[in-house]
């Protein structure tokens, strides 16, 4: 059985690549990762845990996130709450929260600019 994600925790981290095969093979093959296909553009990470939850992902794209580096999601029991949370902390929103096939998401800036997520199951 999965494990229930922690409120406000970093709960995921998702790595942009520009061969999600090449990429899928590499992390296989290094760290023995195992991945959970969601179409051509998307693998999730399955946790090493076994229980059926994810710890991250591989995401396609044309080039790396800015500067390289993961993708840091943090998940949260009340996903339109933390958006104003975020927003009144001074955060900014740059992508409006989203449906994907784990459930809801968002992109927000920090003041730094550092670009992060978060998530909140159906």
């Amino acid at each position: 059985m999965a494990s229930s994600p922690l409120h406000h925790s970093i709960d995921y981290v998702e790595l942009v690549v520009t061969d999600l095969e090449a990429a899928k093979r590499f992390y296989t093959d290094a760290f023995g990762w195992v991945f959970v296909d969601y179409g051509p553009g998307y693998a999730g990470i399955a946790s090493p845990r076994g229980d059926g939850s994810e710890v991250g992902g591989l995401l396609l794209a044309e080039e790396p996130r800015p500067l390289g580096g993961p993708f840091v999601l943090l998940y949260s029991a009340d996903l339109d709450a933390t958006r104003s949370a975020i927003l009144a902390a001074g955060g900014a929103i740059l992508r409006e929260p989203y449906t994907f096939p784990g459930g809801r998401r968002f992109h927000f800036t920090d003041p730094s600019g550092n670009e992060l997520g978060v998530w909140a199951q159906h």
